[in-house]
């Protein structure tokens, strides 16, 4: 791969805001880029490293939040197209990259003479005139270095290298294994008659997903990141349901050239003995330490509270379910029944109300205006900046005095080159010093209908929208000096706070009055529907709850195993159903929402150890719905309150110190165990 010779990377973005050239970046671009960028952050430290001047803020500190600028600029463009539009090539340079990238990282982390420059100015902080964001950054830049191993031996540090470069190499490998087998699994379906109860719209989405894939006349469903998919909520023949989940839940774990059971083993053992190398007993007292939760027992703890009254409720649902069916039912069977229990309990049939889900009113009428109600900010697109795939929408985002914000990029249908599930990723992070404006991506996964067809969303398609959305945002809103303390750079079990607090406005009556009008008809949807809607929050929070906490508690699981326990396991699969049966949630009807070989968020995302973040940030979110409720609602009175003390200091604040500043209290778990049916 020979790059030419002027390379965009290497220049200043011509496009506002400095978003990436797309339009001028060839694939060869990026790995002489990566070269440069790590060449000129390693000359930036040691001139750190070397300065001869006694360490202080400025010649340490706010000299390394300077360095690095370019591979910033670099990383953040190049990890953008490899999780949302992944060719062969981006995906060979991906794998090329992760050791590169890896050895770079450790070179700075374990620099001791930065760390010990670093150490000196933390020692003197009480005694320094810093403000807030620059003691918060001295505090998290010396415990940041103290974890990655910078106070080891050169012997430690020289193993530490090792692991973590080929740890580097195994997640990459997992995230490419899921992604070809996922596409490898897609089920395909000779007729229509097999997807006997999807609507027009999906049956249109599969005929397009086969004609993509060269099987004109036939159809074809890709799969979904989770366990469960949407349409087994629809699919009428239990052959058909059964194809699909069994196809779900083979993914990885198959024996052939994508197969990650093997990965799984080999990153757990590798992880428990980073931590061991650190002075950790297991990589889950490693993450946690630096998290709100503070120790793995505090997690399970938590987990082992919910899952009890979860099975139970589960149980009860399964038995309304079985009577619904007249007969036992399998995990392929449950979303069916489920629906058909929902319409008999609450008049409600979730799928029928696709129609009223149309995806821009959903985003104009839906998202942005909630947004604007709270926050005053606006949205105007523009066409004329071109981004990584013509699918993408780019947003300037105006703030009430019409100053500029940044911009908000909308990714929304699902392709083969696109990882599974939902995110929001930063493509340039907002820094005074740097003097950069944010630039965040929301990404989904929604099947891309025919031509001229509308894309209709589910209940759950809304619900992703709103929450991703919450997390772009917490990093446009976020303003600091920084670029370390930038957006979402919170600890990983407060950072989906944000995001779930968002969700709350798809029901509440002003916004979904504003957005739910059927896409043909004009007809809003009828005011008891939406009473139904409102009554039935609680509905299947049985299996919904035990199948997160499952897939939880497997995290925790693997990543409280010590190294010589990792060692030991040779079976996945009976791993998987020994940490089940432990916690009571074990039952074949419900199964995790991610077994281990496509479990991305821990094995090949930043989540590892930390997949209880949702389940512990909600007891922050659940607090906060209810303090909404009690000071104006939809107002902007209390969206200004929320912006200013939360989402507005970014990384710049301790999160739970920020809650206490905004909620004038610890939150109370009470509101979360009334929200998923739990308290009784």
């Amino acid at each position: 791969m020979t790059a030419p010779a002027f390379n965009p990377l290497l220049a200043p973005s011509p496009l506002p805001y400095g978003i990436p050239d797309y339009a001028a970046i060839e694939p060869q671009h990026y790995l002489p880029a990566f070269q440069a960028a790590f060449a000129e952050q390693r000359a930036e430290i040691d001139a750190i490293s070397t300065e001869p001047a006694a360490p202080t803020f400025e010649n340490t500190l706010e000299a390394l939040e300077r360095s690095g600028a370019l591979l910033d600029t670099v990383s953040r463009a190049f990890y953008t197209v490899n999780s949302a539009h992944a060719s062969p090539e981006i995906q060979e340079i991906d794998e090329q990259l992760a050791p590169l990238m890896s050895a770079h990282a450790d070179a700075i982390a374990l620099d001791s003479a930065l760390y010990e420059r670093i150490a000196t100015v933390h020692a003197q902080r009480d005694d320094l005139p810093l403000t807030g964001e620059q003691r918060r950054l001295v505090e998290r830049r010396h415990t940041e270095m103290v974890r990655a191993g910078a106070a080891l031996d050169a012997e430690a540090k020289g193993r530490l290298t090792k692991l973590n470069s080929r740890l580097a190499t195994l997640t990459t490998r997992f995230e490419k294994n899921l992604l070809a087998d996922t596409n490898d699994l897609a089920v395909v379906f000779d007729s229509a008659a097999e997807l006997e109860g999807l609507s027009a719209g999906e049956i249109s989405a599969a005929t397009e997903a086969a004609r993509a894939r060269g099987l004109a006349g036939r159809y074809v469903v890709p799969l979904t990141l989770f366990t469960g998919h949407p349409q087994l909520s629809s699919l009428v023949r239990p052959g058909s349901r059964r194809r699909l989940l069994a196809a779900s839940r083979a993914r990885a774990a198959r024996g052939n050239a994508h197969d990650n059971t093997a990965v799984v083993r080999e990153i757990v053992r590798l992880r428990a003995e980073r931590a061991e190398l650190l002075g950790y007993p297991s990589h889950a007292a490693y993450v946690t330490a630096d998290e709100t939760a503070g120790s793995p027992e505090a997690v399970r703890d938590m987990l082992h509270r919910l899952a009890r009254p979860a099975a139970r409720n589960a149980q009860r649902e399964k038995t309304a379910l079985e009577q619904a069916a007249g007969h036992p039912i399998e995990a392929s069977d449950w979303a069916f029944y489920t629906e058909k229990v929902r319409q008999e309990s609450y008049a409600i049939d979730v799928v029928a109300l696709r129609p009223w889900f149309e995806a821009e009113r959903v985003l104009q009428d839906g998202v942005f205006h909630a947004a604007h109600a709270l926050y005053g900010v606006s949205f105007r697109e523009r066409a004329d900046l071109v981004s990584y795939h013509p699918e993408v929408r780019t947003f300037e985002v105006l703030d009430a005095d019409g100053s500029a914000l940044g911009l908000y990029l909308l990714d929304l249908y699902a392709r083969d080159t696109k990882r599974g599930g939902a995110w929001m990723n930063s493509l340039v992070a907002q820094s005074e010093l740097r003097g950069t404006m944010p630039v965040v991506v929301n990404n989904l996964n929604v099947a891309k209908p025919g031509p001229g067809e509308p894309t209709l969303l589910t209940l759950a398609n809304v619900t992703t929208l709103f929450h991703e959305f919450g997390h772009a945002l917490h990093g446009l809103f976020a303003r600091v000096r920084y670029p370390h303390l930038a957006g979402t750079a919170v600890h990983r079990d407060f950072v989906e706070f944000p995001s779930q607090v968002n969700e709350m406005w798809l029901l509440w009556p002003e916004v979904l009055a504003n957005y739910a009008v059927h896409h043909e008809t004009g007809e809003s949807l009828p005011p008891e529907i939406v009473d139904r809607l409102q009554a039935s929050t609680t509905f299947n929070q049985g299996f919904e709850t035990s199948e997160y906490l499952a897939a939880a508690w497997l995290d925790q699981a693997w990543h409280c195993l010590s190294a010589a326990e990792a060692a030991a396991v040779d079976d996945v699969a009976a791993f998987e159903a020994a940490a089940l049966a432990e916690i009571g949630l074990d039952d074949p009807a419900v199964p995790p929402r991610y077994s281990s070989t496509y479990f991305q968020h821990v094995f090949a995302g930043g989540y590892s150890a930390g997949y209880y973040s949702y389940i512990w940030a909600e007891v922050l979110d659940a607090d906060t719905g209810e303090w909404f409720r009690e000071n104006g609602g939809l107002s902007r009175k209390a969206g200004d309150r929320f912006r200013r003390l939360l989402l507005g200091v970014g990384g710049a604040k301790d999160p739970l110190d920020a809650y206490r500043d905004f909620r004038g209290r610890d939150a109370d778990i009470a509101p979360l165990l009334r929200r998923r049916g739990l308290d009784a």
